[in-house]
């Protein structure tokens, strides 16, 4: 396993689905039950925007730093800036992004729990060492495969929660791994919400998991949610992402039908990017 993610971090696909992930947790907190977060592929948890890694791709400068400077205005993006903008206090630049771990972390109240995974050794090593490795209702689990942590840690105590699913997509064998993830989860917990995040960069490849997802028995209502900030070109690197979400929140199918055309106007490269959402699997 070789995936840094360091390399990307802040990047518009972290803003896609991170400000996604806040608005899912603050719906959560409507209601006062406990709820359980797992999230299987949880990195580093603060990745430094200005160590050599960042700033060798810049990525971060077109998604984040850019995002923050034109949603200060944006209602549905307030507690997710502010979650960025308090791991820099005082700063005029933005130097520390915040991992979905440590995102997740900032909503837990009493009674509500994490469990992140990590198999990356290195990578898991550090998440450890922060200080979500203190944290009371957060449990690391690492070095670990967050696919098995589907099988062992579900279903929770709690009646309900998400369990985010952000694999590197690395191996070629990734999308048949979060079918299967998907088949086993929804076995144990049918009434969980499960995001899953996948890059878009074949159209072949994305069709075919979208497929496959459909064909699981019994699936619950599932959205397709995906942006594209460019016209696709190799060369550039990755220029879409999506989220397949079993059982998505309602208000954030409804903060979608906002929030994707907020997204792709203010991270737009070229006349080429574009929004798309659908049910994938309606009620």
């Amino acid at each position: 396993m070789n995936y840094r993610h360091i390399f990307h971090a802040g990047n518009f696909a972290d803003v896609f689905k991170h400000l996604l992930q806040a608005r899912a947790l603050e719906y959560f907190q409507q209601k006062n039950k406990p709820y359980f977060v797992l999230d299987t592929h949880g990195g580093i948890g603060y990745y430094d925007l200005q160590g050599d890694e960042a700033v060798r791709t810049a990525e971060a400068e077109q998604g984040i730093v850019r995002f923050a400077e034109q949603a200060v205005d944006e209602p549905l993006a307030k507690q997710y800036l502010r979650i960025v903008s308090d791991l820099n206090p005082g700063s005029e630049s933005l130097r520390y992004y915040p991992g979905s771990p440590v995102l997740t972390s900032a909503f837990l109240r009493e009674g509500d729990r994490l469990v992140v995974c990590e198999l990356h050794k290195e990578d898991a090593e550090t998440l450890k060492q922060t200080p979500l490795g203190r944290h009371k209702q957060v449990q690391i689990l690492a070095p670990v495969n967050g696919y098995e942590a589907v099988r062992s840690q579900l279903p929770p105590a709690e009646k309900r929660g998400l369990v985010l699913i952000d694999p590197p997509f690395e191996n070629t064998s990734e999308f048949d791994d979060v079918v299967n993830a998907l088949k086993q989860g929804l076995k144990r917990w049918k009434s969980g919400s499960f995001a899953v995040w996948y890059p878009i960069k074949d159209e072949l490849k994305t069709a075919a998991f979208h497929r496959d997802v459909a064909a699981l028995p019994d699936m619950p209502k599932t959205m397709i949610m995906e942006l594209n900030i460019r016209t696709n070109d190799e060369r550039k690197g990755l220029h879409g992402c999506g989220f397949l979400w079993v059982n998505p929140p309602y208000g954030v199918v409804q903060d979608s039908e906002q929030l994707l055309p907020f997204l792709c106007k203010t991270l737009a490269q070229d006349k080429g990017a574009n929004f798309h959402s659908r049910w994938l699997v309606g009620e």
